[in-house]
């Protein structure tokens, strides 16, 4: 029975992200399923339901990915080239129009993916900083909480910004360009050696 909510979340989750939530029916998840409508709603009483069910995946898939970062034996900069790597797996099967519809027909749910992702990130980006100190790859007077905060504001306000197209702000080259615009700006001389050694990493051509 698990099993076969997760499977149900899994081909929403995928759909969504193909096609935007509003567009997709409980008779289309059924469907592709390759299940009855009777047996879909067993499992889930209604799509806002289910919405929130892929929601919670997400939350959790994501929460996941950060903390096996936090076992890993990266350097910090290493650690960002990491994210931007996930960061680019995310944007190839982006569709602007899940987020879209998530803000607009289930505002408390796409609030609560909201919070629960700007927490992470600062979280994630104040370790970062005070590990790249530790190493003596970040700058020692930096204040990893303003860094920090600058970083998610910048992250989350080009999304909203008139002068960033949606093609260029889901593009990976785009997000490419943040991450070495925000390493070259908290790197020392060692940080930044170590990044024009292997910037080739994170610049991508499209």
């Amino acid at each position: 029975m698990v099993r076969k909510n997760i499977t149900i979340i899994e081909k929403a989750r995928e759909l969504y992200y193909k096609y935007g939530i509003k567009s997709i029916t409980m008779d289309d998840v059924a469907r592709e399923m390759g299940i009855s409508k009777k047996t879909l709603y067993q499992e889930v009483k209604n799509k806002t339901e289910l919405v929130e069910k892929v929601i919670d995946f997400e939350i959790e898939k994501r929460t996941g990915e950060f903390k096996e970062l936090d076992k890993s034996k990266l350097n910090a900069i290493e650690e960002l080239f990491e994210v931007n790597r996930q960061i680019n797996n995310v944007l190839e099967k982006h569709n602007p129009s899940m987020h879209y519809d998530l803000r607009k027909y289930y505002p408390d749910i796409f609030k609560r993916l909201h919070d629960s992702k700007q927490k992470r990130m600062l979280e994630s980006l104040i370790k970062n900083l005070e590990k790249g100190k530790k190493e003596g790859l970040y700058r020692k007077e930096i204040d990893s909480e303003i860094i920090a905060r600058l970083q998610v504001a910048r992250a989350e306000n080009v999304t909203e910004s008139s002068c960033v197209p949606i093609k260029d702000y889901i593009s990976r080259k785009f997000f490419s360009e943040i991450f070495i615009y925000h390493i070259r700006g908290i790197a020392n001389s060692k940080g930044i050696k170590f990044l024009e050694e292997n910037i080739n990493q994170l610049k991508i051509k499209e």
